[in-house]
């Protein structure tokens, strides 16, 4: 069930589109050949920084997306074929993370083959460690998605979390560093769930511990979103 998972979301044209290919584009439109590429940024450039982010996004994306089809399996009867099967619900809900953790590593690692071909540098350790830590820190979105597919309608469910990931995306800094924004909304992006793990997987980069706060996000919004699949 693992395999014809996975084969059957890589030859989604949507999934590949949206979580592979955009976050790649938006790196190279904000992250390549632009006056501050080049700028220090730690113990990389600023292009290494916006690679990191661009790289979460899509992590976030396919992590979601993988564990949100749930809601298209219930509307087309393929859950409850399966329940017909030896296969337990909780082997089921475990083929839905691992299925989403692996698109979430496939795009971790496209987006930094392109920064790495496109004058994003940062420290050969740096590389390794900021890339585990996106790839680890998705887990919180697919659960996200997990819990939206058994709670939003099936028929639009991507409808709704495409403009909320976003959203998401944006208060947590991802597209803009949060010291650009105002008092209120950098208070505000503190409790959103990207904003622990995108100060997480930037601190081997910048050199900065990302601090309890951050570590507490991930981890309370993990158990919010697994507590709400369950």
């Amino acid at each position: 069930l693992f395999g014809i998972e996975v084969r059957r979301m890589l030859r989604n044209r949507r999934t590949v589109i949206f979580s592979l290919v955009m976050p790649v584009v938006f790196y190279f439109m904000f992250g390549s050949g632009q006056k501050y590429s080049d700028r220090s940024a730690g113990h990389g450039n600023v292009a290494g920084f916006i690679m990191i982010s661009m790289a979460i996004y899509g992590a976030m994306l396919s992590t979601t997306g993988g564990g949100a089809m749930v809601a298209v399996e219930r509307s087309q009867g393929w859950s409850r074929q399966l329940r017909l099967t030896p296969l337990t619900a909780p082997a089921y809900i475990a083929v839905k993370v691992f299925v989403a953790m692996v698109l979430g590593a496939v795009a971790v690692i496209v987006t930094y083959a392109a920064g790495a071909s496109s004058g994003a540098h940062m420290d050969g350790a740096v590389w390794v460690e900021t890339a585990v830590l996106a790839w680890v820190g998705s887990l919180v979105f697919a659960a996200f998605g997990v819990f939206m597919g058994y709670l939003l309608p099936s028929e639009n469910v991507m409808q709704i979390l495409g403009p909320v990931l976003a959203l998401l995306a944006f208060l947590g800094g991802l597209f803009l560093p949060l010291d650009q924004l105002g008092s209120t909304f950098r208070t505000i992006a503190t409790y959103t769930p990207m904003y622990g793990l995108n100060q997480i997987v930037h601190a081997p980069l910048t050199g900065t511990a990302p601090g309890t706060a951050a570590v507490v996000n991930v981890i309370v919004w993990l158990a919010i979103f697994a507590g709400g699949a369950v």
